[in-house]
């Protein structure tokens, strides 16, 4: 479905062995391969945008003393609360 909203762009890619995999599951479930590879660019995308996210919020509580002092009180609570692995 081509609406106005949808640029339209070519992009040609080499796939490699794995790449061609991962196409041929995203086929097979339906999808023509231009929707596949839009499907998973867009998912890509996010997951890069989630990762970041997280990296972005660790790095501030990592930067901040109170923080590390409470996660490591936390931590050694967790620790002392911990039942032994059995042998």
């Amino acid at each position: 479905c081509h609406t106005d909203a949808m640029t339209s762009r070519t992009v040609r890619a080499r796939l490699d062995d794995d790449s061609a995999a991962a196409l041929r599951v995203l086929v097979n479930s339906g999808m023509t391969e231009s929707e596949a590879v839009r499907t998973a660019l867009v998912e890509a995308r996010a997951a890069r945008l989630t990762d970041e996210a997280l990296r972005t919020a660790c790095e501030r509580l990592m930067a901040d003393p109170v923080e590390v002092a409470r996660m490591q009180r936390l931590a050694d609570a967790l620790e002392d609360e911990t039942t032994p692995w059995p042998d």
